[in-house]
């Protein structure tokens, strides 16, 4: 089946960007001149998905506000002939349609998946986490997508990390089956280095059956009161196969602080409109140390 519709869960309280998160979601914070979750909607607009869920919660109002029409905006930019700005500002809005739920408490990455059964229906989906940027050839979530058409099943995104860094990351147990595809034989969540059955990390992009759905339902919650993805997967591997792809690209981190300035480099040098400046400005930086 064709996958029409991703998830984007929205309703973290972004901690670890305190202050800066107060009084705006960590979703809206800016990479050069957009928004973290831009990257992520344009990467599902360019895998061939218009149809975008924003499970969202308490002080997300600008992440609605960004996807909608601003008249005001549009018609001062219109008066002061900024004509460039106005068509970009006019793409927002125009690029997905967008539909928004609550998350009424912050409860755990499968309880936001959960929330949105209801807009997703019987139906193969995705699921996007906006932290994680990637920078590919061929989007990230179209390359799970063409996976996802090959196997028939759910398909996770997986990149190989440090083994020191197995704590930070759910972990598949898994056998190789193709170029870059695994057969999962189980998910452990965040284990230490020592009883890790792999460092393949499993990452912020999802294609999910509907069966999900159920075993989320009947999953239960961890020591902290939250409703993992990870363990309502494991459930689901018991009754279907998943796959997981070790996609091909770059990837950022853009929940961690060092890897969001990377990222915002990185990102600025890849821009026609600014790489040379800004490489010139890092020179000198280099050569004034």
């Amino acid at each position: 089946m064709r996958i029409e519709k991703v998830v984007f869960p929205a309703a973290g309280m972004g901690t670890r960007f305190l202050p800066a998160t107060k009084a705006q979601p960590k979703e809206m914070l800016p990479l050069i001149d957009k928004p973290i979750i831009q990257y992520g909607v344009e990467e599902a607009l360019k895998s061939g998905i218009e149809n975008i869920i924003i499970v969202t919660g308490r002080g997300k109002n600008a992440i609605e506000d960004h996807f909608d029409v601003s008249f005001e905006l549009e018609r001062f930019l219109e008066e002061k002939g900024k004509m460039r700005e106005l068509q970009e500002i006019r793409n927002i809005s125009d690029l997905v349609n967008v539909a928004y739920i609550r998350q009424k408490e912050p409860m755990g990455l499968g309880h936001a998946v959960l929330v949105a059964k209801n807009l997703v229906g019987d139906e193969p989906f995705a699921v996007l986490l906006a932290d994680d940027i990637i920078e590919s050839k061929v989007p990230c979530l179209k390359q799970l997508i063409l996976t996802h058409r090959k196997y028939g099943c759910s398909v996770i995104a997986v990149e190989r990390v440090e083994r020191k860094r197995t704590r930070d990351y759910g972990i598949i147990d898994c056998g190789k089956i193709g170029d870059g595809a695994y057969e999962i034989k189980d998910l452990v969540e965040k284990p230490s280095p020592s009883e890790a059955p792999s460092t393949l990390a499993i990452i912020g992009r999802y294609i999910l059956t509907p069966a999900i759905f159920r075993n989320l339902e009947n999953t239960a919650l961890d020591k902290r009161g939250e409703l993992q993805l990870t363990n309502g997967l494991r459930r689901l591997l018991k009754e279907e196969r998943i796959i997981a792809l070790e996609f091909e690209g770059r990837r950022y981190d853009a929940g961690n602080k060092l890897e969001y300035l990377k990222a915002t480099v990185e990102l600025a040098l890849n821009r026609k409109d600014l790489a040379k400046d800004f490489w010139r400005y890092l020179r000198s930086l280099a050569l004034r140390k």
